[in-house]
């Protein structure tokens, strides 16, 4: 009884002692960010690091030429162009954008590669458009009808759903979207919209995961 009393004493004297260095590891915590503190008594508590919720997925309904809706997009979402010619996506900085073509992009999500590999500028037409945004996560930019707009755009969906993503825009895809990367599984490679042209449109076929429960492909 004499020994709960006191260590119950103590823990309370301390608590009291300290107030600023608790509230400053209660703060450090919510933030997410990891580290290792050394309390005034020599203690070193290290906090965790709180996961991020995958981001949203980014729709534009509004008409217009797919230069003007990529224009739109890369507002609304915060990026700009790449500084380097090429690079990985791991490397690039926050709030930037980048290309990759159809080929290696379909290898890394059905694969789901660590990283992808990212150029300053498009090689051909139909490279889709990766946004590195301002807490590293990234979107995978595309095209699509306008019948699965209300079913991409709740963050909490029920269930996956099956989406058809079109590296530029047509009749079958007038919507610009943005996908979180960790949200799509992928277990088909992309195929051309016209296997006679080399540049035409691309249509990737993925599932958009209702949680980020795959690898992530796109670490900060």
């Amino acid at each position: 009884m004499l020994s709960t009393l006191s260590s119950s004493f103590v823990t309370r004297t301390r608590l009291g002692r300290y107030p600023v260095a608790g509230l400053a590891l209660l703060l450090i915590s919510l933030s997410g960010v990891p580290t290792c503190i050394e309390t005034a008594l020599g203690e070193k508590l290290e906090t965790l690091p709180v996961q991020k919720a995958a981001p949203a997925a980014v729709v534009i309904e509004t008409a217009g030429s797919e230069a003007e809706l990529r224009r739109q997009m890369r507002t609304k979402n915060g990026v700009t162009e790449l500084r380097v010619g090429r690079g990985r996506f791991s490397d690039a900085p926050t709030g930037s954008y980048g290309f990759i073509a159809p080929t290696h992009l379909g290898l890394a999500l059905v694969t789901q590669s660590p990283d992808l590999i990212l150029d300053r500028t498009a090689s051909t037409d139909n490279d889709y458009e990766i946004h590195k945004l301002s807490d590293g996560s990234g979107l995978l930019v595309g095209f699509m009808g306008k019948e699965l707009v209300a079913e991409v755009t709740p963050s909490d969906r029920p269930k996956n759903i099956r989406v058809s993503l079109y590296s530029n825009t047509s009749d079958k895809a007038l919507v610009i979207v943005a996908l979180p990367v960790v949200k799509l599984m992928v277990d088909r490679m992309p195929i051309k919209t016209d296997p006679k042209n080399r540049e035409s449109a691309v249509v990737l076929e993925m599932d958009l995961q209702n949680t980020a429960n795959r690898k992530s492909p796109v670490a900060p």
